[in-house]
């Protein structure tokens, strides 16, 4: 960093990333700050500066300045951490120390030492606070140490699952032998090493994957789980929609031994909704061939769906995945950020992570998802440009993630 660049961040003021601090700052305070940073997109400690942006400059020598940085951040953080330091003169007899923070510290959440206890800290706007436990088990979840499908959900037990479409999965797509279906006890043991159920105690109780993928009614238990699919008239969210609809149950079909359709999942209701409200135009080839001109390819669409229902947040308690319809666009939005170390850039790459493994292996051995895990960058970024000539948008926004679809170019 330069001077110039400095003088920047104290121009615009303190936040989300950036804080002002004195050098004689209590340590267990400069900790929060750094744990609260670390847990959001990194950020900046500029210490040496007022609140209100007055430059003051440090009260320390520069070698005992970094000296005390580094000790706090590897004794008062857990994990302890390495900050990038540096030191720019403002004016003369005026410095200011620097500590930066990385924007992808791999190991969050990150916990400042109070007392004899360590605090996960969280940054909301330009202060830092403690960490509620959703916002915690989130942090867990983002940096890949905790997988929200394999947590088993209190009161729930074998009666929640549906066997027929457990059946269907383990004899006709993993293609090994399973129970009758009033044999609990062995259903039980085959579910616990699947991991579709979690032994607690004598008790065994099906996992939040389990539940998602095969129950019978998950809403019960986890209420966001499913897709809430709009149809708008025009190209903004209007009260006045032409069909909302919320898609409830299991994820997956349950196909019959033949393959035949029994009951569809919400995975092939929000098909159908798409294919509902979304045209399609005919022509015959020069072989004389009939050819089917959807608005957007179906494997575009399919391959948006299912990773939302793979790869969301479902820590993320309060919102389902949206599927929304608009005359110009197709939008599916996922809850929740980008799992640790992922960007945009990486997914249009082919880059690999997975946030529920369970699920995300379940769905592959159903098909949904390709085995080289390269559906966005073949499937949506390639049949986008192969189908109309359009980059779809992947943005990440806040807590969610949006896959966009443009229905044709624009001029």
């Amino acid at each position: 960093m330069n001077l110039t660049e400095l003088a920047e961040l104290v121009g615009y003021g303190e936040n989300s990333g950036v804080e002002f601090k004195r050098d004689d700052i209590r340590p267990e305070k400069l900790a929060d700050e750094m744990a609260a940073l670390l847990n959001l997109e990194g950020g900046h400690l500029l210490l040496g500066i007022e609140d209100d942006g007055t430059v003051s400059g440090l009260t320390r020598s520069i070698k005992s300045a970094e000296e005390w940085v580094m000790n706090i951040a590897r004794n008062n953080l857990r994990p302890a951490a390495i900050p990038y330091w540096e030191t720019i003169e403002w004016e003369p007899g005026r410095i200011v120390g620097v500590i930066s923070l990385p924007p992808d510290a791999p190991d969050k959440p990150y916990k400042a030492k109070r007392a004899s206890a360590w605090v996960t800290k969280v940054r909301v706007g330009t202060t830092s606070r403690d960490a509620t436990d959703d916002e915690e088990m989130r942090l867990y979840q983002q940096s890949g140490r905790l997988q929200y499908d394999r947590k088993p959900v209190p009161g729930t037990d074998l009666k929640d699952l549906d066997l027929r479409r457990l059946t269907n999965y383990f004899r006709d797509f993993r293609h090994q032998e399973c129970p009758d279906q009033g044999d609990e006890d062995n259903w039980q043991r085959l579910l616990i090493n699947t991991e579709f159920m979690y032994l607690d105690g004598d008790r065994a109780i099906p996992s939040a994957g389990g539940l998602l993928l095969f129950g019978n009614k998950p809403n019960r238990y986890l209420p966001h789980a499913g897709i809430n699919a709009v149809v708008y008239s025009g190209t903004k969210k209007d009260y006045a929609a032409k069909e909302r609809l919320l898609l409830r149950g299991p994820a997956v079909t349950l196909f019959s031994a033949n393959g035949d359709v029994v009951e569809t999942g919400i995975i092939e209701q929000a098909l159908e909704f798409v294919r509902r409200h979304t045209n399609v135009s005919a022509s015959i080839d020069e072989g004389g061939t009939r050819q089917e001109h959807w608005d957007y390819p179906p494997d575009a669409i399919r391959e948006a769906i299912v990773n939302a229902i793979a790869h969301r947040d479902y820590t993320i308690t309060v919102t389902d995945i949206e599927l929304s319809i608009y005359s110009d666009r197709l939008e599916v939005i996922s809850p929740g950020r980008l799992p640790n170390t992922v960007t945009v850039e990486k997914m249009r790459a082919g880059y690999r992570a997975s946030r529920n493994e369970l699920i995300k292996e379940t769905l592959r051995d159903y098909k949904y998802l390709e085995a080289t895990g390269l559906g966005i960058p073949r499937k949506i970024v390639a049949g986008m440009l192969d189908h109309n000539g359009t980059d779809p948008d992947l943005i990440e926004d806040d807590e969610r993630f949006t896959v966009r679809l443009w229905k044709e170019r624009k001029d």
